[in-house]
């Protein structure tokens, strides 16, 4: 376990796997870097994997005197990027985790090779809002209830019951005030206008039957970011990443391959 120290002294829990060019992993809203368990293993088979708790979560400071952003979890990325001295990563976003890793990618274009957008929207009036049970999961998602809506807003309900260890990891696990920020970050961010600004090579990656974040916001992220690529996979929903494995690391992988940091602008990517 490591820890990287943002501008206003907040710690940030982060941990390396492989090697090979960087690539830096941004969990979703109230989870923490457990959720990337059956991914981010086939991940480093190939890269330096860079896993980061974001503030409020996991091994992360959970400091609570001021609201949170997309803005703040970006800069604290960029405080993990530097504590490894790596100078350019590609980086794979996970619904508010996308929500993080497009900002960074729009406000510190020379530090970030391609792009990863998983289930993911970009806020604002123009995201497709989750229809009203969706919500309301959400709202119950600390109690046994709300936990089972999760599950299978997450994962076909026979893929959640065949697999209770992953979906352990994908419900809240940060203190309940962390929670409210990462939320209140989550509803505040309006990345419409960053989104032109992106430069970085992007994959856009959704569940077909996401509810949690409905799939016309994916096909709204791949036409706004410039030559931004689409991928739909059929039958899944908000988790695809464990859900539809390994296509979905496939592809992920992939993606990567075409776009090596020594290919970019920028170089390698290795401090």
């Amino acid at each position: 376990m490591n820890h990287a120290t943002a501008a206003d002294g907040t710690r940030i829990r982060y941990d390396v796997h492989g090697s090979g060019e960087p690539l830096l992993l941004i969990h979703g809203q109230s989870l923490d870097h457990t959720m990337w368990e059956g991914v981010y293993a086939d991940l480093a088979e190939r890269h330096r994997v860079i896993l980061m708790d974001m503030r409020g979560s996991g091994g992360s400071d959970v400091p609570l005197d001021r609201p949170y952003s997309m803005e703040l979890s970006a800069h604290d990325a960029l405080a993990v990027l530097d504590a490894e001295e790596v100078e350019r990563a590609h980086v794979y976003g996970f619904s508010m985790g996308g929500k993080v890793a497009q900002t960074l990618a729009a406000i510190a274009p020379d530090r970030v090779g391609a792009l990863v957008l998983g289930a993911t929207a970009p806020g604002g009036s123009n995201e497709v809002e989750r229809p009203h049970h969706a919500s309301i999961a959400l709202r119950k998602a600390n109690t046994e209830e709300g936990r089972g809506l999760i599950a299978h807003l997450f994962y076909s309900p026979s893929w959640a019951d065949a697999n209770p260890e992953t979906v352990s990891r994908i419900v809240p696990r940060n203190p309940l005030r962390a929670q409210r920020r990462h939320y209140e970050a989550s509803m505040r961010h309006d990345g419409w206008e960053l989104l032109p600004r992106v430069q970085a090579p992007t994959l856009v990656m959704h569940g077909e039957d996401d509810e949690l974040t409905p799939v016309a916001n994916a096909e709204l992220l791949a036409e706004r970011i410039p030559n931004a690529r689409l991928l739909v996979l059929p039958g899944v929903r908000h988790g695809y990443l464990h859900e539809a494995a390994p296509k979905a690391t496939d592809a992920v992988r992939d993606f990567l391959a075409e776009h090596p940091l020594s290919g970019l602008n920028g170089g390698s990517g290795s401090g």
